[in-house]
């Protein structure tokens, strides 16, 4: 008979650190959408995806694709142009396909968990490598250096948590 883990509920006080919030993202940075994809669905399971994609403020374009696979949702990134650094930084300067880890999402729930966060990157001594906001999120990613990956932060508006909603699930 399968075993489901029975999980303490976490209490998100985002007060008392970074990580202390709902971690429910994992994204990877490609330079090919399309085979990342392909990677996800045919050797990784992944049934499929919902795709978000348009030009960025700095002029650059992005493409990004979302599935749940239970608590967690992955994102694949394949960000070119200007203002797209924050997410070709983490890519090899080569045209030979590529896939990195990113970031781990978390859910911001409220403008006090928000304010949190702000807070303990200040105090910290974190870099706040970029901050931005539309339609659906107000999102900002945290450098920890030690790490070797962003920590992001999602605000969600309603339209956004719709969006979350609406993924599909694998």
């Amino acid at each position: 008979m399968p075993h489901k883990l029975d999980r303490p509920a976490a209490d998100f006080d985002s007060g008392s650190g970074l990580l202390l919030l709902e971690h429910f993202q994992m994204a990877y940075v490609t330079n090919d959408i399309e085979k990342a994809d392909r990677l996800f669905r045919d050797r990784l399971g992944i049934r499929e995806f919902t795709r978000l994609e348009g030009d960025m403020p700095g002029g650059g374009y992005i493409k990004a694709d979302f599935a749940w696979v239970g608590t967690i949702m992955y994102e694949l990134i394949d960000a070119r142009g200007p203002g797209a650094e924050i997410f070709c930084e983490h890519l090899p300067p080569t045209d030979e396909f590529a896939i990195k880890h990113h970031h781990l999402g978390y859910l911001v729930q409220n403008q006090a968990q928000w304010d949190a966060v702000q807070a303990n990157t200040k105090r910290h001594d974190f870099k706040l490598a970029s901050h931005s906001t539309n339609p659906l999120v107000e999102v900002c990613f945290v450098d920890v250096p030690e790490l070797g990956h962003y920590l992001e932060y999602l605000f969600a508006t309603e339209a956004g948590m719709s969006f979350f909603e609406n993924v599909p699930r694998s």
